[in-house]
């Protein structure tokens, strides 16, 4: 029975044979290269119910090319398509139907064959080299792939999927596909990327959120670049430039929030540092420092008594017990779970740490998700997330949509401050 694919002909099996669930490989041009600036080569398809996969071919130097909207129709067609990484999937198939496997198992990076490696290297330069591989080769690699993926891919999908599936995948796409403008005079000054046209097209740079970490706080590095801890003291963010100014939302305060709301407590006012500072008869900034150290530390004996840190440790102590007790403990918005068999050298302050920081994740994809909806057919774009702020690029002629935004924050009771500029240093106006 043939698994390789090439033209209209071959593919009417799978128009004949309706697939209810699959596993998909999509091989672009090269794996090194950023999605938004990638091709498709070849995509591999694993019925569940079938004994073997299928390599339908788009464009490859061994084969004859199918029409790649063909195949969009084929995967539209299955009711459940499995692939490693639902977030890149999209900018080549953004179909409904796409399940994320990073969200559930721990990501499968398998060592590359030998002779991949031989390629990769004869043609470091060459931006299709997967393209040269041959399509056996390919084709081992997912079958490869797919057994180990379906030995461990769970029965039952965890209450939490649809929430990280169908929400936070596109929260993240919805800013990562945007991409970043650069001063390409100003970038190499401060940068040194693994390989330029890997990540840059024109005057824009891609960013590349990971989504599978273990609180489910998302990174964001690629291709040398940790675009989440971008200096501010050197002037390199003066790099990243738009035409029509910047606008960057703070959150101001926004773990103490978080977590008053996770022990139910009020602080009756929305300047919760300096409430601290009178607290604690301090300085403004030296409050700041201190709250963060409790919340991530450990609370100091010397402020125990005050209400907050009361119920803070509470919270801890009746959470670092049913962790122990029954294995487990669900975090509010998300619903994600911290099983306590799948994390090392857990203590009641890291448990906290991680469900405050998932919360704060999730939190921020409601808000994402409400800022995509206003955003849609607009021309300001929302381009980099980290953490508490939101860097926004504004469309020509759209300056008061900032006041459509700043509304999204105070739906969800958060206080922010604004910056602006030309450029992400915030240094010109």
């Amino acid at each position: 029975m043939f698994w390789l694919i090439e033209n209209e002909k071959d593919l009417e099996y799978l128009h004949q044979h309706p697939i209810n669930e699959a596993f998909v490989e999509i091989i672009p041009y090269h794996d090194n290269i950023h999605p938004a600036l990638n091709n498709v080569s070849l995509i591999y398809i694993r019925p569940f119910s079938e004994t073997k996969g299928y390599m339908l071919c788009v464009d490859h130097s061994e084969t004859s090319s199918l029409n790649k909207t063909t195949i969009d129709g084929i995967l539209q067609s299955i009711k459940r398509v499995w692939v490693r990484d639902k977030k890149q999937a999209l900018y080549y198939f953004p179909i409904k139907s796409l399940c994320d496997l990073s969200q559930i198992i721990p990501p499968y990076i398998q060592d590359s064959p030998k002779v991949f490696n031989h390629f990769y290297q004869k043609y470091p330069t060459y931006l299709k080299v997967n393209k040269l591989i041959p399509v056996t080769k390919h084709y081992e690699k997912c079958e490869h792939i797919y057994k180990h993926v379906r030995s461990v891919l769970p029965q039952e999908l965890p209450p939490w999927f649809d929430f990280y599936n169908n929400k936070v995948v596109l929260a993240f796409f919805g800013i990562e596909k945007n991409g970043l403008k650069i001063n390409k005079y100003e970038f190499d000054k401060h940068y040194e990327l693994n390989h330029e046209n890997y990540s840059i097209q024109g005057d824009r740079i891609y960013t590349c959120y990971n989504l599978a970490t273990t609180t489910r706080r998302p990174s964001n590095s690629f291709n040398g670049i940790n675009f989440a801890a971008l200096n501010k003291d050197n002037g390199a963010r003066r790099s990243f430039v738009s035409s029509h100014g910047f606008v960057e939302f703070d959150i101001s305060a926004y773990h103490p929030h978080l977590a008053s709301r996770m022990v139910a407590f009020d602080f009756g006012t929305t300047d919760v540092h300096q409430t601290f500072a009178d607290l604690y008869g301090t300085s403004y900034k030296e409050a700041k420092e201190l709250t963060f150290k409790q919340l991530y530390g450990g609370v100091f004996k010397e402020y125990e008594h005050l209400e907050f840190f009361q119920k803070i440790k509470k919270f801890i102590t009746i959470n670092w017990e049913a962790f122990n007790n029954s294995g487990q403990v669900i975090v509010p918005i998300s619903g994600y779970c911290f099983e306590k068999d799948k994390l090392e050298n857990m203590n009641p302050q890291k448990l906290f740490n991680y469900m405050l920081q998932n919360v704060e994740s999730a939190m921020n994809v409601r808000i994402l998700m409400d800022i995509h909806k206003l955003l849609i057919g607009r021309k300001t774009k929302i381009v980099l997330y980290t953490y508490d702020s939101f860097l926004f690029e504004l469309g020509e002629g759209e300056k008061n949509i900032e006041n459509e935004i700043k509304q999204i924050f105070n739906k969800y009771r958060l206080q922010t401050k604004t910056s602006y500029g030309k450029t992400y240093d915030f240094t010109e106006e």
